[in-house]
């Protein structure tokens, strides 16, 4: 059976894009803990109300939220059950890189030349900040 929610490389590229924005990131966070209206979430992420209504009409037209109304008022919830995972993942810490491999996997040759790229780009940040 297919999920509804099985995603394509493209889909799960175009999904990013959309939450890669720090107020999109903070409101799904907010949506995370429960339903929301608009005024909660203006009064949270401290932005206009049009503002809001345009992240949220961008999170709607891709499926990723979507709402109901209640009187005068439109209360928005999780749809995508993928949020919840990736949100907690942007949140963990890492204390250090992968290691680099002993030698080639395919030949059992050669060994690591040096320093990972990685590594050296963080030597440069703490020396610029130390």
């Amino acid at each position: 059976m297919i999920s509804v929610f099985e995603r394509t490389a493209a889909e799960k590229i175009e999904l990013l894009k959309v939450i890669a924005h720090p107020t999109r990131i903070k409101l799904l966070e907010e949506l995370t803990q429960g339903v929301k209206c608009v005024s909660d979430l203006e009064e949270y992420l401290e932005v206009s109300q049009p503002n809001v209504s345009q992240h949220l009409s961008l999170l709607r037209r891709y499926g990723i939220i979507d709402y109901y109304v209640d009187g005068r008022l439109k209360c928005y919830y999780l749809v995508d059950p993928m949020i919840p995972d990736l949100l907690e993942v942007l949140k963990k810490s890492y204390s250090e890189e992968l290691p680099a491999p002993a030698c080639c996997p395919v030949t059992k040759k050669g060994k690591y030349p040096g320093a990972r790229k990685l590594a050296a780009k963080h030597a440069v940040k703490e020396e610029r900040n130390g």
